[in-house]
């Protein structure tokens, strides 16, 4: 059995539920291949340290969160600093992490990307590390 764990941000956390809710929904199907876990950390810049921490336990993560622009430079910062350690940490570690964390200019933008009635990046970050890990078994 394969095992993924979910790393998510609590901030912003009614559009991060959502997009738990999403990534769920695709490990629910796969429950038989997989057993998953979900860690919780203060915020996006958190995210790949805890995958590093976590990288022996598990096969894939998923990471979640969301950063929404504000008045200051900070929104580029963590953006592109937290994306690219966890690109960083699946190329140099050989494996998969789908990449859930929303980058938006404003909260309504977050909610689209956040809704299952929408695309749900969630569960498009999970769909990615399922493949991935699984392929068509």
């Amino acid at each position: 059995m394969k095992k993924i764990c979910i790393v998510a941000s609590k901030y912003y956390e009614d559009i991060i539920n959502m997009l738990v809710d999403g990534a769920n929904d695709v490990l629910n199907i796969h429950k038989k291949k997989i057993k998953t876990k979900t860690i919780y950390v203060p915020g996006v810049f958190e995210i790949p340290y805890a995958i590093s921490k976590n990288l022996k336990k598990y096969d894939a993560f998923i990471a979640l969160g969301c950063v929404i622009k504000g008045e200051t430079p900070h929104f580029e910062f963590i953006s592109k600093s937290s994306i690219d350690a966890i690109m960083k940490l699946s190329i140099e570690n050989k494996k998969p992490i789908g990449n859930g964390i929303l980058t938006c200019l404003n909260k309504d933008q977050a909610v689209k990307r956040a809704d299952k009635s929408h695309k749900n990046k969630g569960k498009e970050a999970a769909d990615a590390a399922v493949e991935l890990l699984i392929g068509d078994e």
